[in-house]
C-alpha cells in the first residue's frame, strides 16, 4: 500500500510541476500576441505614411533620388510582407482553434 502512496505522490508532483510550466508557457504565448499585435499596428502606420509620401511626384531627376525612391518603395512592400506573413500565422491559428 505505501507503494501505491508514493506512486500517487510522484505523479501529483508531476502534475503539479506540469501544470506550472503549462501556465508560464501560455502567460509567454499571451505577451508574445500582445506584442505582435501592436507591431502590426506600427507596421500599418509607417505602411500608410511610406505609401503618401510615394504618390507624390518627383520632380528631381537625380539618380541618387531615384534610387532612394526606389528604396522606399522596397522598403514598403517589404512592412506589408511582414504584417501580411504575421497576419497570416495568426489566421491561420484562428482556424486551427476553431476547429
Amino acid at each position: 500500500m505505501s507503494f501505491l502512496y508514493a506512486v500517487i505522490a510522484v505523479e501529483t508532483v508531476l502534475l503539479i510541476v506540469t501544470s506550472a510550466f503549462a501556465l508560464r508557457f501560455g502567460m509567454k504565448l499571451l505577451q508574445v500576441e500582445d506584442t505582435l499585435e501592436e507591431c502590426l499596428d506600427v507596421l500599418d502606420k509607417r505602411y500608410s505614411s511610406i505609401s503618401k509620401v510615394l504618390e507624390i511626384p518627383l520632380f528631381y531627376d537625380s539618380p541618387e533620388v531615384r534610387k532612394v525612391h526606389e528604396d522606399i518603395k522596397l522598403a514598403r512592400d517589404s512592412i506589408l510582407l511582414v504584417a501580411n506573413t504575421v497576419a497570416k500565422i495568426d489566421e491561420t491559428q484562428e482556424d486551427q482553434n476553431e476547429r
